[in-house]
């Protein structure tokens, strides 16, 4: 089994975009590579045509590789729920909830049997697997326990990259105490050396690489400048970082930042617009007067509508409407926007009913079987007819409510994905990645600039996927010239 892993000194190293870009650079060399991650704790999650659950960033992976998703890449999926639990997915499917102080003892087998299982798979139909691993591979409390780091090295025999942050500082520290705790096995598989994120000239660099060169024993096989594109991100975290809004946009789409916002990815399209401004606000800040406000999908749907309800936003959101503003849910988001949210089974929590934002008449039952599929179905709305491709990913079923049934129209062919209010200025949807479709988005985006008496975009456009892959043939052109993986690949 031929495979090459990267790890990092540090969470938001850049361990997914060198995966990420060394996939697109094999791919392109005429390898057959597939991406993996053994253990992947984030809230951005893709759908796979077999219905299973990874990790957003790995289907980014397998994209760049030029491969489609597949839950081998990805086996076991960590999502945050916010009260000290993770729901836990094992090759696609959510397998239990359980709290941080239990998981290894509850699944650390049955996890490393899914990683045994999927690299085998993996190892059968690909020339070569570019692993990632997590967060740092020294974290000594925890290291025996490790499923995603040099564990997988060391079974895969897997020539390794540590990849640092410079513009952090510490790199060089970063990169001798990573090495100094690993265990000489460890270190013995680590041939080479990135420094990512430099800002500068490299020749006022080079003094730093001989030192560290000559002080580990191995050679620094990249530098690789600061990039300014944004890229898919695995976690809320770097909602802070590098997203700043786009001051020419024409229209401004405001998107709530839920304490356990998920799927994120969603708006990727949107911040692609060139006419589009998108900002992120906490549930604390003034909505103001964006053209269209956005309540994202979240893992805990209950708990971040009750933040809504108690900072006040809840009747914000509320007054924004009544004034004329536009509101659309996904998601979590989605039912939000109804009247009443119930979970019956306490599957999110705290047992009970809870009130909605009474926007849309419809009830929201939190079910114990989640829903995760691709889908593709037909519009009705804002054009009808146009084709609309996306996934589905929730454990609610959300219904009318009978005495007001006929108070909204479907977003859909299929009347359970979404629907619009009579004004058209409230809707909500299942379907995550609906702004990924080019004519659907563009028909969405003129009626907000028709409100604005702005001019119509043409809307003969073609979906974000070949966008995205613009930008990861020019992720892969901005990295190849300054890393070299001679010392990596299988002859």
């Amino acid at each position: 089994m031929k495979a090459i892993m990267i790890v990092g000194t540090t969470s938001h190293a850049g361990k997914s975009l060198l995966t990420t870009a060394i996939c697109r650079i094999l791919n392109r060399r005429g390898w057959r590579v597939a991406p993996f991650k053994g253990q992947n704790m984030a809230l951005n999650a893709y759908v796979t045509p077999s219905g299973g659950e990874i990790g957003h960033a790995q289907a980014v992976q397998a994209w760049a590789a030029g491969i489609m998703p597949a839950v081998e890449m990805n086996p076991i999926l960590l999502k945050p729920q916010g009260d000290m639990t993770s729901q836990v997915i094992i090759k696609g499917r959510a397998v239990g909830k359980v709290g941080a102080a239990d998981y290894y003892e509850q699944f650390f087998e049955m996890g490393w049997q899914a990683i045994e299982e999927s690299l085998r798979r993996l190892g059968e139909e690909f020339d070569l697997i570019v692993c990632e691993g997590a967060g740092s591979p020294a974290e000594i409390n925890i290291k025996h326990r490790d499923l995603t780091n040099m564990r997988v090295a060391k079974y895969l025999n897997a020539p390794t990259l540590l990849v640092v942050d410079i513009d952090r500082g510490g790199a060089f520290a970063h990169v001798v105490g990573t090495l100094e705790l690993l265990e000489p096995d460890e270190r013995e598989l680590v041939k080479g050396i990135v420094i990512n994120k430099f800002r500068g000239q490299r020749s006022l660099l080079q003094s730093g690489i001989d030192w560290l060169q000559e002080r580990t024993g191995i050679p620094v096989i990249g530098v690789i400048p600061w990039i300014e594109q944004s890229f898919p991100a695995e976690d809320s975290l770097s909602l802070f970082d590098n997203r700043p809004a786009n001051p020419t946009g024409d229209i401004n789409i405001s998107v709530i930042r839920l304490p356990r916002i998920s799927n994120f990815t969603d708006f990727d399209p949107l911040e692609a617009e060139p006419t589009v401004s998108v900002k992120y606000i906490s549930p604390r800040q003034p909505i103001g007067h964006p053209d269209a406000l956005i309540i994202p999908g979240s893992k805990t749907t209950i708990a971040d509508l009750i933040v809504l309800h108690k900072t006040g936003m809840a009747e914000e959101i509320k007054n924004y409407v009544a004034a004329g503003g536009t509101v659309l849910g996904i998601c979590g988001g989605y039912q939000m926007l109804g009247k009443i949210l119930a979970d019956p089974e306490g599957i999110e929590g705290q047992e009970g009913r809870y009130k909605g934002l009474d926007l849309l008449p419809l009830k929201t039952v939190i079910a114990g079987q989640k829903i995760a599929r691709q889908r593709q179905v037909t519009s009705n709305f804002p054009q009808e007819g146009l084709p609309v491709a996306g996934y589905e990913i929730h454990q609610g079923r959300t219904r009318p409510i009978e005495a007001e049934a006929n108070d909204t129209e479907p977003l859909f062919d299929d009347p359970n994905l979404g629907v619009v209010d009579p004004s058209q200025s409230v809707w909500g949807t299942y379907l995550h990645g609906i702004f990924d479709n080019g004519p659907w988005r563009r028909a969405w985006l003129n009626r907000l600039r028709q409100q604005r008496g702005l001019k119509a975009l043409p809307t003969g456009v073609s979906n974000y996927r070949e966008q995205r892959e613009m930008v990861l043939n020019m992720l892969a052109d901005k990295i190849e010239p300054h890393l070299d993986l001679t010392l990596l690949l299988p002859s």
